[in-house]
């Protein structure tokens, strides 16, 4: 059966979750909007002990499906691994996080500062996943896959709730890695905002995703080069690519030159450094500037953890 997230849970999920992920804040710039041609809101997921939205569905799934000191076991390109082991730890579970071994540093030593084990393997995220599906087998531990759990999906719905409490739009443009924001905040959405557009971005480098979407079944690539690794994805689930091609109006690509020239104008213009996958909304924008003239565009600024190369690349520019 397909991990497909439920509209109620999404709802009662706040209180499960660690109050310092929660009630973002929304933010616009008007010489930003003259830029873009849209006027665009910022949904700032960044000011977190784990510089990411991946807390939210990492708090609700810890709080909710595990056994009492079960232990668990992901595979992660850095930001979800930090949620999950953070979570874990809260509660008594040991995390083990197997990660590429080009993985981003930063996210590596943050994954361990918050208890995790973490097992470099494999040459990208999919290959570090079979890894830890293979471990999680062997050791007997709880597997989970970002993506393919309900309750990341409605954990990470609720970011959702806040941007229909907090503001009107007419198109929401998702980060789109294994799809587990797209499937939360879509399932808020086509419940309480049906005329909400809602279009999902992947780099064009790593179009797994974009692919599978558009073909109605997996498609998975051989390589995913881009500088976005937390959406990096070259093998989709398949468990969950109905429910996701229901929850995306239309999905873009976005160039790798899109990508760093949307992180450099949320730098200059609304005062975040952002990692790439975090950037890919408004690099949509970017990418389609007429589809979104004259419009309120929503976005989801998903992380912070740059790598120091990048952090210094932006910075210089």
């Amino acid at each position: 059966m397909a991990p497909i997230p439920r509209f109620d849970r999404i709802v009662q999920a706040a209180r499960y979750i660690d109050p310092l992920f929660l009630q973002t804040p929304l933010v616009r710039d008007d010489a930003l909007d003259r830029m873009l041609g849209c006027r665009l809101l910022a949904k700032i997921e960044l000011a977190n002990a784990i510089g990411s939205f991946k807390g939210r569905g990492a708090e609700l799934f810890c709080a909710t499906e595990l056994a009492a000191a079960e232990a668990v076991c992901c595979a992660s390109a850095g930001n979800f691994g930090q949620g999950l082991a953070r979570a874990a730890a809260r509660r008594g579970h040991a995390c083990t996080v197997f990660a590429a071994c080009d993985a981003n540093p930063v996210k590596v030593e943050a994954m361990r500062r918050f208890g995790a084990r973490v097992v470099l393997e494999g040459d990208d995220f999919d290959a570090a996943k079979d890894a830890a599906r293979a471990h999680a087998a062997e050791d007997d531990l709880r597997y989970v896959e970002d993506g393919a759990e309900a309750a990341i999906a409605e954990g990470a719905g609720t970011v959702a709730l806040e941007l229909l409490r907090d503001a009107d739009f007419d198109t929401l443009v998702v980060p789109l890695g294994n799809g587990a924001l797209l499937a939360g905040i879509a399932t808020v959405l086509r419940r309480l905002a049906p005329t909400v557009r809602i279009i999902a971005a992947v780099a064009a480098g790593a179009p797994a995703m974009k692919l599978s979407l558009d073909a109605g079944h997996v498609v998975a690539t051989a390589r995913a080069d881009t500088i976005a690794d937390g959406i990096a994805v070259r093998a989709p689930i398949a468990a969950t690519l109905d429910y996701l091609r229901s929850c995306c109006d239309a999905s873009v690509a976005v160039s790798e030159s899109q990508i760093f020239d949307a992180m450099r104008l949320i730098h200059r213009h609304l005062g975040h450094d952002v990692e790439p996958a975090a950037a890919v909304g408004v690099a949509a924008v970017l990418a389609q500037p007429l589809h979104h003239a004259g419009r309120r565009v929503a976005t989801v600024l998903t992380g912070a953890n740059l790598s120091g190369p990048m952090r210094a690349r932006l910075l210089a520019g």
